[in-house]
């Protein structure tokens, strides 16, 4: 698939999606939509494999339903490969068949979704397909008034999305998964602030895998402990090959969606872990090392800042917690416990983390001067973030840097384009900073390789301003100029009121001068 039909099928999708909703809100058409996609993915899967699996046989899916035995093997086949299974008379095309006839298909549809999470109970892929179509609740919907207009408006979605060749193949296994997030990413755009907890920015998901994955091909692991929709999990995955995903996500529909997104990425249930609930009340992972870990928390949020939890080995070792106010160093202890030694971290975070004080600057002092574990400041333009236009930066830590290493600073704030009411990063933006961060390069007014030395004269400040000068000189005035200017602009008036005067003499009008 070229470029071109990339975008072609992100653009019909997204055409179907605007075109259908009408009336109600991105962030409550979204869930209906994406589920139907996802389930025409897994129906055209299991069908396709199958077909390969039947062709011995020399019959069809379709046909082997005839045969009981053979269809039997074929489920449990299914079952351990694709982890799921969906009956012959379930499958998208078939449901799609009925709705150009005009047939009610809401109520099948229902029980397809239903069925293909009740495939998968008492197997090793039951906590990856276990309440994924829980938000996609086609009979208690808003997509009209009566079960005969939400059917209508939904036979419409499928019968659009029909005509769309998803195209399988091995190769190109994650153009679908792209155009998914694509339209994750056109939702997030139209919900607004809603959007914040389940979208991160595609370049800036670009940014932090690059710089978790330098100088590695191979990651045994990846995690996210607040993964919205997985994004920054999978972009990692573009970057390195990776054999565990790992994350947490406290929104039940963003979960849902992230579950989603990984299968639609060929990623296996095997391979996948994610959890639902609150990361740091109720950490799911806390056993396992992480040799890559990103996230783009909910910034500042409140948090449950028990002096129990100095007790916890996430914050025992800072003696202080994060204020009860702004869970957002919270998030950074978390995230450091589960990082593994070899390992690279990097968190989007407010500006504010660089330089509040009381036991923010504590935790600060303790990351920089006791453990030596912050490696880099990277400040993003503002106005980057659905649901927010604050100026963030992201974060990077390691646990096996030498003694006495720089920390790198890069102020990119004023690098993006701009699109709409949004500000942008287009590759070239992220190159310069991966770049800059990989050589730890001094760049005038952009980038600077800082000593602890330097870090600790400031207090232990990170505001990037104190460590690269952005400044602009303004253009020196030349005064004489500016007076022989003036002196030839008063010469003129004094002419311009002679010409008036000559004009309200001849008319007879008392002249509006001197």
């Amino acid at each position: 698939m070229t470029e071109n039909q990339r975008k072609i099928l992100e653009t019909k999708l997204w055409a179907i999606a605007n075109e259908l909703r009408g009336n109600m809100g991105a962030d409550e058409f979204r869930d209906y939509i994406l589920g139907l996609i996802f389930y025409k993915y897994l129906s055209e899967k299991v069908e396709e494999v199958a077909n390969r699996e039947l062709e011995a046989d020399g019959v069809t899916f379709i046909e082997a339903i005839e045969d009981e035995e053979l269809i039997v093997e074929l489920r449990e086949e299914l079952l351990d490969t694709l982890g799921y299974f969906i009956e012959p008379k379930y499958l998208f095309r078939k449901l799609a068949q009925r709705a150009v006839n005009r047939e009610m298909i809401i109520e099948d549809l229902g029980r397809a979704f239903k069925y293909v999470e009740e495939s998968t109970l008492g197997r090793d892929s039951e906590d990856g397909f276990a309440g994924l179509f829980e938000d996609v609740d086609l009979i208690n919907s808003k997509l009209g008034k009566t079960v005969v207009q939400k059917n209508k408006l939904i036979s419409e979605v499928v019968k659009h999305l029909e005509e769309i060749d998803f195209k399988f193949n091995d190769v190109e296994s994650d153009i679908l998964g792209d155009a998914y997030e694509y339209l994750i990413g056109q939702f997030a755009s139209s919900a607004g602030k809603k959007a914040g907890e389940f979208y991160t920015p595609q370049q800036v998901s670009k940014i932090m895998a690059k710089i978790v994955t330098l100088g590695k091909g191979r990651l045994k692991s990846v995690y996210d402990p607040t993964c919205g929709s997985g994004s920054l999990l999978l972009r990692v995955a573009k970057e390195a090959k990776v054999t565990d995903f790992y994350g947490q996500e406290l929104n039940t529909t963003t979960y849902n969606l992230a579950r989603m997104n990984m299968i639609l990425h060929n990623v296996s249930f095997k391979d996948f872990h994610i959890e639902q609930g609150d990361t740091l009340e109720e950490p799911y992972h806390l056993n396992k090392k992480f040799e890559a870990v990103v996230a783009n928390p909910p910034y500042s949020i409140k948090w449950n800042a028990d002096d129990l939890k100095l007790s916890d080995e996430r914050f025992s070792p800072y003696g202080k917690l994060a204020p009860s106010s702004k869970a957002d160093f919270a998030f950074v202890q978390h995230m450091i416990y589960q990082l593994d030694e070899n390992g690279t971290m990097a968190i989007v975070l407010p500006h504010g983390v660089l330089f509040r004080g009381a036991a923010e600057g504590v935790i600060r002092k303790y990351l920089i001067e006791e453990k030596n574990y912050l490696d880099a400041v990277i400040g993003l333009p503002q106005n980057m973030f659905f649901g927010t236009s604050i100026p963030t930066c992201i974060l990077v830590f390691k646990k096996c840097r030498e003694k006495d290493s720089n920390v790198m600073f890069i102020d990119a704030s004023n690098n993006y384009v701009k699109v709409k009411t949004q500000n942008k990063l287009i590759d070239e933006h992220v190159l310069k900073i991966v770049e800059a961060y990989e050589k730890r390069q001094e760049i005038e007014k952009y980038s600077r390789p800082v000593s602890l030395d330097e870090i600790r004269e400031n207090d232990y400040n990170l505001n990037i301003p104190r460590y690269i000068d952005t400044f602009e000189e303004e253009e020196e005035i030349d005064l004489e100029e500016v007076a022989n200017k003036i002196i030839e602009i008063d010469k003129e008036m004094v002419e311009i009121d002679k010409e008036i005067k000559k004009y309200c003499d001849e008319l007879g009008i008392k002249a509006p001068v001197l």
